[in-house]
């Protein structure tokens, strides 16, 4: 009987124009997988209108993919920028303008994990990669609004949860929460 083979590392990188079109694939099946559940399949899909790809992230060098090989397994990124959450089409999310590390939190931004390899450790290593560049860049805060299917994530890597917020998309109510955490100071 042969053994499995072991798979593949993972590998992160800061991620690049050429990365988009994996990045939105790998996103919108997170979406659509990973709040089964949690919300109402109205819900989720109301979320694709709030949630997704902030090429901003990308064009500042800020955003992370993983990769097991030729496989995008998870992305995110932070944020020194006033935009909290939202993807390039979020009506009236976006807020370009600069923060000041030393009054601001820095943003962590559109965390993503491949429902195929949810729960391996993907997101927390990409959040801790995102933490440490944003206190690289002088903030001792970063703050973040979760989704129901992130939250427990944010919570066990120290985050605290400071307002329950509700989006709502064409009536339909989609509830996040926005958190907080302490990195550096």
């Amino acid at each position: 009987m042969s053994a499995e083979p072991e798979p593949l590392p993972i590998e992160t990188r800061w991620a690049e124009r050429r990365d988009l079109p994996r990045l939105r694939a790998l996103m919108e099946r997170a979406i659509e997988a990973l709040q089964h559940g949690l919300l109402s399949p109205e819900q989720i899909a109301a979320s694709h209108a709030i949630m997704g790809l902030d090429t901003q992230l990308v064009e500042d060098g800020t955003y992370l993919i993983a990769e097991r090989g030729d496989i995008a397994v998870g992305c995110g990124g932070w944020s020194g920028r006033a935009t909290l959450y939202g993807g390039d089409h979020g009506v009236g999310l976006r807020a370009p303008a600069l923060l000041d590390p030393a009054i601001y939190p820095a943003r962590i931004r559109a965390m993503y994990t491949h429902p195929d390899h949810a729960r391996q450790g993907i997101g927390r290593r990409i959040l801790a990669e995102c933490e440490a560049a944003a206190a690289g860049a002088g903030f001792s805060t970063v703050e973040l609004m979760a989704t129901l299917s992130g939250q427990r994530l944010y919570a066990v890597s120290g985050y605290t949860a400071i307002e329950n917020v509700v989006h709502a998309v064409d009536g339909v109510a989609v509830p996040l929460v926005r958190m907080r955490k302490r990195i550096a100071g």
